[in-house]
């Protein structure tokens, strides 16, 4: 444990920040996973996971939570596992 008092109060702000961005992680899979389970049901409810997936993954690269890049292959991927399992046949 450091001894200066600015030390002592970064030491709790990275906890406080490391709590915030375990839940905000958390919450990112959770949609993904949302989705993922969505695909098995009729495409109107995909179609709304594969929004809410979009808009938790642009919002936690806009945060720094994760890397820009990681964002937009995660979307493309889950947009294409969208098309492929509601694509018509014919």
């Amino acid at each position: 444990m450091p001894n200066i008092k600015s030390a002592i109060k970064r030491v709790e702000l990275g906890k406080a920040r490391m709590i915030k961005n375990a839940a905000a992680k958390s919450f990112l899979r959770t949609t993904i996973r949302r989705f993922e389970e969505s695909i098995t049901t009729d495409s109107e409810t995909a179609a709304l996971a594969l929004k809410k997936a979009m808009c938790a993954l642009d919002k936690a690269s806009s945060k720094g939570l994760i890397h820009k890049n990681l964002s937009a292959r995660k979307k493309s991927r889950l947009t294409s596992r969208f098309v492929k399992a509601f694509a018509k046949v014919g």
